[in-house]
């Protein structure tokens, strides 16, 4: 990133979740007016989601323990709109250089912006797995579920289904109790031996424990039952009527439960698409089974005056981006020349030093079930945009080149879809893994292509001026 072009000192941070509202703050409070551009209708990511329009709920009916970081969250920002010059609605497709290109959903018009310095606070998306029957209507993501009764106050059926693994599973289904829905079931992939096995990682930060072991026993309270160890997992179902009931094994026996909806999520994965294109290295995470951008002192990407903050450059949860978000303020400000607080700077470093232990902790107590995968059958819809099987990606690996995922890609078309491999790339490499029967890096990971979001061909048109010598940027 340089400021020899556009705007001088004109610092855009995508995002306006828990690290990205913390950095504008930061930068605020040293006189600087960042450029927050903002997917969503008002701030505060998916964690702290607000509704588009006020609907008689309190924060405890949204956030539930959380109501008080998210009101202060909320509280934050509000106080510092005045001296940032903030753009809801508003997607970031792509980066280039020093320039953002950005697509104003509101006002259906394309731009791009010079950046002296770009935080990226892009958060994270849904993990799920290509399970039997997981396509048909009734089926949902997990955070897709959450983001219906947050915005819209809505359930995606009255008689739920939760399945996956990890803290929001039982955090969403508790929600979607506490909201009337009939939960029939939370049918978890980790077993008990192991939760407890790890557990004790999380002495370091033990409201975490405190927290999770509450949603159980309110669930338990409300007579939901939970199943653990499960596997088989299968949605059943016609298309033309969509779900109508989970089955699944778990302690040596075989259910079967009834409902008309499920939500499945298997944690989250970072989206570092963009900090990619912005030249960011990535590096696989054995313990979050992802790869994650490289960073040095927490939140600086190798490109200069590129920053990264929040669960888009590793999945460490909302706490752990308020304090990123900070640290990225800071490191932009020393950039500058800025002098900043190093008391806090060490208080905040200290701070996320235990929530990634306990961040460890969390990921070995429900790891991502991929063994779930190693029977998959060829007919599974594996990526939904391009409808590519199992057994498709699998018959072009025979192919001379298919070596890596990328040439999966290109000789299947196995994430060339709407999500650009948002959504099946890692399960696309998981399948590729297992054919070839190597591991991550010598599979590599499926390269970014703008737009990394769907946004109209002549937003793309329009984001590019040719220069005065008749070339585009």
């Amino acid at each position: 990133m340089t400021s020899e072009r556009g705007k001088a000192w004109q610092p855009v941070i995508v995002g306006a979740g828990p690290a990205g509202v913390r950095a504008a703050e930061t930068l605020v409070k040293a006189g600087l007016r960042p450029v927050v551009l903002d997917e969503g209708f008002k701030a505060g990511g998916q964690i702290y989601r607000q509704p588009p329009v006020p609907d008689g709920r309190e924060p405890e009916d949204l956030y539930g323990s959380e109501a008080e970081k998210a009101c202060a969250l909320h509280e934050t920002f509000e106080r510092i709109r005045p001296n940032i010059d903030y753009r809801p609605r508003t997607l970031v497709w792509n980066v280039i250089g020093d320039s953002v290109d950005y697509y104003d959903e509101s006002a259906d018009v394309a731009g791009r912006l010079q950046a002296s310095h770009l935080i990226l606070a892009t958060g994270a998306t849904d993990r799920t797995l290509p399970l039997p029957g997981w396509t048909l209507p009734g089926v949902y993501s997990l955070g897709g579920a959450q983001i219906s009764l947050k915005a819209h106050h809505s359930l995606i059926g009255q008689e739920v289904v939760f399945v996956g693994t990890g803290p929001l599973l039982y955090l969403v289904s508790l929600q979607y109790a506490k909201a009337g829905a009939d939960v029939k079931a939370v049918v978890e992939t980790a077993s008990w031996s192991n939760q407890l096995r790890h557990a004790s990682g999380l002495a370091h930060l033990p409201s975490a424990a405190v927290r999770g072991v509450g949603f159980m026993l309110s669930l338990r309270r409300m007579g939901v039952p939970i199943y653990r160890g499960a596997h088989a997992i299968r949605f059943e179902g016609e298309s033309d009527c969509g779900l109508t009931a989970v089955s699944f094994e778990s302690g040596g026996r075989s259910h079967r439960l009834s409902c008309i909806a499920a939500a499945m999520g298997f944690g989250v994965r970072s989206e570092w698409q963009l900090a990619e294109l912005a030249g960011a290295q990535l590096s696989w995470s054995d313990i979050q089974q992802q790869w994650v951008p490289d960073l040095t002192d927490h939140v600086r990407a190798s490109v200069d005056g590129l920053y990264l903050a929040g669960d888009g450059a590793g999945v460490c949860g909302a706490d752990a981006a308020e304090v990123r978000g900070e640290l990225a303020g800071f490191a932009l400000l020393q950039d500058l020349g800025h002098s900043v607080d190093a008391s806090r700077r060490q208080v905040l470093e200290k701070s996320l030093k235990k929530q990634w232990r306990a961040r460890a902790a969390l990921d070995r107590m429900y790891p991502v079930p991929m063994h779930l995968l190693d029977e998959l059958a060829d007919d599974t819809l594996v990526c939904r945009c391009e409808a590519i099987a199992a057994g498709e990606i699998r018959h072009v690996l025979v192919r001379p080149g298919a070596e890596d995922v990328n040439r999966a890609k290109a000789f299947s078309r196995a994430g060339m879809g709407r999500c650009q491999g948002r959504m099946c790339a890692l399960n696309v490499q998981a399948i590729v893994e297992r054919a070839k029967e190597q591991g991550p890096q010598a599979i590599g990971w499926q390269r970014t292509q703008p737009p990394i979001k769907p946004v109209p061909m002549a937003a793309m048109a329009d984001a590019y001026v040719p220069d005065p010598e008749g070339t585009r940027e």
